[in-house]
């Protein structure tokens, strides 16, 4: 007798495709943006080459906390433990940067001063008018920059006081302890990382001394 064929088997059963998470709706129906990629590690061991990266950006007009956001720049607690007297190296050419920094900031007050572009305005009648406000807001800008300037560079920068005695009597005499630039510039270095409410605090009321002339 012949024998029966063998029965053919079921081909396999199709796995489901796993579908793609759809993209993240706003409130208004709208696709919401892209997180931005986060900051690679943020790198602690120093170098000669990392310092003199950062002290390039610090005289170029950038804070510590502009810095320390960058990709393959040290956490800012990082850098202010670098300076806390442990690379003498490093903050020497810290304070040099800053010193960069002051000059730029002379050379923006300058600017500042120079541009009156926007200091009028024609009205609906064609009549010139001065705005106020501009001209407000370019002192404030100018006097925030003078306050860092002296910070930064108190030899170039800074206010100089004489103080004297009576026409009978000598010269007052004070003894203080000079601080060396690199020390200056650290000092400085925390009280604006440390206490950034109080430079915002500064800002203010220099706003309200401009607004006041």
């Amino acid at each position: 007798m012949a024998s029966k064929p063998a029965p053919k088997k079921a081909p396999p059963a199709k796995k489901p495709q796993a579908k793609k998470p759809a993209a993240r709706k706003s409130a208004a129906g709208i696709d919401a943006p892209a997180k931005p990629p986060k900051k690679l590690g943020a790198p602690s061991t120093y170098t000669p080459e990392l310092a003199a990266a950062i002290c390039e950006h610090i005289a170029a007009g950038k804070s510590l906390r502009t810095i320390a956001a960058l990709d393959g720049m040290p956490a800012q607690s990082t850098i202010m433990v670098w300076l806390d007297g442990k690379h003498p190296d490093f903050t020497e050419q810290y304070a040099r940067a800053r010193e960069a920094q002051a000059d730029k900031l002379a050379e923006e007050i300058l600017s500042i001063a120079d541009d009156g572009r926007s200091d009028t305005y024609l009205d609906a009648e064609g009549n010139e008018k001065t705005d106020s406000e501009v001209i407000q807001r370019s002192k404030l800008r100018v006097e925030a920059r003078k306050w860092l300037a002296s910070k930064m560079a108190p030899k170039k920068y800074g206010d100089k006081m004489a103080i004297g005695g009576a026409d009978d009597l000598g010269p007052v005499q004070t003894v203080t302890k000079e601080m060396t630039d690199a020390e200056r510039a650290v000092r400085l270095a925390r009280a604006i990382n440390d206490n950034p409410a109080a430079l915002q605090a500064l800002v203010a009321a220099l706003s309200k001394k401009g607004a006041a002339k």
